[in-house]
């Protein structure tokens, strides 16, 4: 077996993490913060801890908060301009995932001619090299479910086609995971953004380029997660639980580097392109009791799914099968046993839609995943999702 390791990003984690970010030797003049059309950053204070460290640091800033919850390739566009003509030499994204990927993806374009559609491969994607190297990226996550703070990822929407792109020149130049930012969260939202985490360590175990590296921080993700995500569903405040829900997450930000999501995401990722208004872990958590039913059947990935299940806290686990017992139980416990897509208002109608998006935007997922699904196999995932 052989397989690289690369991750360049310097990670600051721990509690109130953000507050130390003057003390790095940041080469900075003039930052571009990209957040969300929110409030909840400045009504938390985030934003203005934020700025503080950036006055410390004798770095001047320009803010953009259009970012959406599924994020568009047009602000992509309008943002990259506005840090042009402001002549940002950073792009600070502080958010979910939706504000850093979108901070990524914007990185790109203030360095890079044309339209960003240019340099995607998959969908509409013209798949064209980079010319010029982006510029910088600041991750600072106020969740803890996409691990894009420890990745090169970045998922933008352009009309239905919702298109992952990354290289090795878009890891994070520095990412802050502070769980004192994570507080604010919800209920609902922290156990979707928790079950997203909790998918990118699951998929990249069972994905054909899992490696040693991989495996280990994989099962350590989905053992804090099965362990920690209950209780902060049933205490928000709880400090402890949420730094480990925080570092599972930026684990599985690793796992996915180095192996990979599966055709799990690339379905969830269709779902939200043809209906922007389902939140990702929703749509990830729809379908998941069903995609892994799937990979029971496919008996290639046996032994690492009663793995999984054992990880997920199902100590006694023998058979493949007992994943979906364990993935069950969990869903209980964080409150989730009426997710589905008929709850998330999804037009039966409409599967075959989703079922073409999946493959015609993020296809390659369905390439690593250890089961040759079928365009009838996900249909049939999404009607028993229903």
């Amino acid at each position: 077996m052989s397989y690289k390791f690369y991750m360049p990003t310097k990670l600051l984690i721990g509690k109130d993490s953000l507050k130390e970010l003057h003390k790095e030797s940041l080469p900075f003049k003039k930052a571009l913060i990209v957040t969300t059309n929110g409030k909840s950053i400045y009504k938390y204070g985030y934003m203005d801890i934020l700025l503080n460290e950036l006055k410390l640091s004798n770095i001047d800033y320009v803010i953009y908060s259009k970012i959406l919850p599924n994020p568009i390739k047009e602000h992509v566009m309008e943002a990259s301009e506005i840090a042009k003509t402001n002549n940002c030499d950073v792009i600070i994204g502080i958010g979910g995932g939706s504000a850093i990927d979108s901070a990524k993806a914007i990185s790109v374009m203030v360095t890079n001619p044309g339209d960003y559609r240019d340099y995607i491969e998959g969908g509409t994607g013209l798949n064209k090299p980079l010319i010029n190297k982006p510029l910088p990226v600041i991750a600072i996550t106020t969740t803890s479910g996409t691990g894009t703070e420890s990745d090169p990822w970045t998922v933008i929407t352009n009309g239905e086609e919702k298109i992952g792109y990354g290289n090795d020149l878009t890891f994070p130049y520095l990412s802050i995971v502070d769980p004192m930012l994570t507080l604010s969260i919800p209920k609902e939202l922290t156990m979707y953004q928790g079950f997203d985490a909790l998918f990118h360590a699951m998929e990249g175990y069972i994905n054909i380029r899992n490696n040693e590296i991989s495996d280990m921080f994989a099962l350590k993700s989905v053992s804090l997660i099965s362990k920690y995500l209950p209780i902060v569903i049933n205490d928000l405040n709880n400090i402890e639980a949420r730094s480990k829900v925080s570092l599972a997450n930026t684990l599985s930000g690793i796992v996915e580097t180095l192996s990979g999501c599966t055709a799990e995401h690339s379905i969830a990722h269709a779902i939200s392109g043809v209906y922007p208004s389902i939140i990702h872990g929703e749509a990830l958590m729809s379908i998941t009791l069903s995609y892994f039913k799937k990979e029971c059947e496919g008996n290639k990935v046996n032994d690492r799914l009663i793995d999984l299940a054992i990880a997920l806290g199902k100590k006694d686990a023998k058979n493949k099968e007992d994943i979906l017992i364990a993935l069950k139980d969990l869903i209980n416990k964080c409150e989730g046993n009426n997710v589905n897509l008929t709850n998330a208002k999804v037009n039966i109608n409409d599967l075959n839609k989703i079922v073409e998006n999946a493959f015609t935007t993020m296809g390659g997922l369905f390439k690593v995943d250890p089961t040759n699904l079928s365009e009838l196999d996900v249909l049939e995932i999404l009607k028993e999702s229903m």
